[in-house]
């Protein structure tokens, strides 16, 4: 007979204690619910109105778990900062659980703080990382445990190993002129891919296009991993002049969203990727290639050019 998921209170690191800010009731009690499968106790709930005198009002909390749903983008404007400032000051870690309309703005606050980023998650999405969120102790040896860890273990691992290959490429030869400035009104510079052959926007996006061609002959799964499908998206931006926008490299990395985003993250640790603020909204940030991507993905098509090859 198979028995209910009951969480990881038995095993999970004792005292450690969450604030849930939420608005709605409904998401309000599913963090709550999260964390009681999670064995984290809940000291506080509040909304975000008024949120920094809330939050003066309570202790220090190991996790704040947020729900957006139903907060205008407006008080999160005026919320988020304040989080993040509670949660570096307390050594805290968030738990966030926006819509895909919020992406844009949630990410211009938390994307690569102290902030762990579930995008229309479920409630066994939020119990595994309210589980891992703020564990230092790393006392939970339970499978699912394990298995996050593995798998980020094996992302982080595949992110350097990518950093690598294009600082690589990078080296070998002449850095081109196409770093060099040529403005639209964002202040992208487009590349000069000078005498890198067959080498344009439209070639890189027919790779992205051959690429989601699998997926209708195999399983999804087999190509989980989105780090090539981003790099691809971003170098064409970037040789079209154009800007892209946290919510539009995750549609193009054709993963969920949280996996895209836990992704992004990663590769901006890995210096792949850099973030520039919108100049036209102040709701919006921008991912591009940093100097060294944009250096490797041109190197890497002379490469390719020389050996007759074509993008994959």
């Amino acid at each position: 007979m198979a028995m209910a998921f009951d969480g990881f209170a038995g095993t999970a690191t004792p005292g450690r204690r969450a604030i849930v800010v939420a608005d709605r009731a409904d998401v309000r009690d599913a963090a709550v619910q999260a964390a009681g499968h999670a064995g984290v106790a809940v000291t506080g709930t509040i909304g975000f109105a008024g949120i920094a005198a809330a939050l003066s009002d309570l202790g220090h909390a190991d996790l704040l778990l947020v729900e957006t749903a139903g907060v205008a983008p407006a008080t999160l404007d005026a919320a988020l900062p304040v989080l993040r400032d509670r949660a570096v000051r307390d050594r805290a870690r968030m738990i966030v659980a926006f819509a895909t309309e919020q992406i844009d703005v949630v990410t211009l606050y938390l994307l690569g703080g102290p902030a762990d980023l579930l995008c229309e998650a479920r409630l066994d999405e939020r119990v595994a990382a309210i589980a891992l969120g703020g564990s230092a102790g790393g006392r939970l040896n339970d499978p699912e445990r394990e298995a996050e860890r593995e798998r980020l273990r094996r992302l982080n691992d595949e992110v350097a190993r990518i950093a690598e290959i294009l600082a690589k490429l990078a080296r070998e030869g002449d850095v081109p002129g196409g770093v060099e400035d040529r403005t639209n009104r964002f202040g992208t510079a487009p590349v000069d891919v000078g005498t890198v052959p067959d080498l344009s926007p439209a070639v890189v996006r027919g790779a992205i296009r051959a690429r989601r061609l699998r997926d209708r002959y195999f399983a999804p799964g087999l190509f989980a991993d989105p780090a090539w499908d981003m790099l691809l998206d971003l170098f064409a931006a970037r040789l079209e002049g154009s800007d892209v926008s946290v919510s539009s490299l995750c549609i193009a990395a054709a993963v969920p969203p949280t996996t895209a985003l836990r992704w992004i993250a990663t590769m901006h640790d890995a210096a792949l990727f850099e973030r520039k603020d919108d100049p036209a909204d102040r709701r919006r940030a921008f991912i591009a290639l940093t100097p060294q991507a944009v250096a490797g993905m041109v190197q890497y098509g002379r490469a390719i050019a020389d050996a007759g090859l074509g993008w994959a």
